[in-house]
């Protein structure tokens, strides 16, 4: 039955965007449409909007961009099969995240990763270069 009233008077663009699986919590959501992370229509919108079917929507995710339109309306989080029924993502799009993934994968590991701690052993090198610059 709260489907049926979300078809009609449409539904928070925030709790959209959790229920479409675009975002793991509401608070991510929201966070991302105060942002700016999230237009409607080409303009900014705000967590309490509400969205309607055609509506389209362009979401930034890092390095990711998603042009949407909205087909469906839910105010229910599911499975991913009823998350994707209710947008399309135009070809567009598509292509884009595609190609960005591919430069990512082409780019390998050039980032450098933050692996935490030292160990007993990184602690003890790092200790005889520090008394080593200092006796020098």
């Amino acid at each position: 039955m709260k489907n049926a009233q979300d078809n009609i008077s449409g539904i928070r663009a925030d709790k959209w965007l959790w229920a479409a699986r675009f975002f793991k919590t509401r608070s991510l959501a929201i966070a991302a449409i105060n942002g700016g992370k999230v237009h409607l229509n080409g303009a900014r919108v705000k967590p309490a909007h509400r969205l309607a079917i055609g509506d389209q929507l362009a979401i930034r995710k890092g390095i990711y961009t998603f042009a949407i339109t909205v087909t469906g309306l839910s105010s229910q989080r599911g499975p991913y099969e009823v998350a994707r029924a209710l947008y399309r993502e135009s070809e567009e799009s598509q292509k884009q995240r595609q190609q960005l993934q591919e430069e990512q994968r082409l780019l390998g590991k050039t980032v450098a990763r933050h692996e935490g701690r030292p160990d007993k052993r990184a602690r003890r090198k790092i200790h005889q270069f520090k008394t080593s610059q200092i006796n020098s």
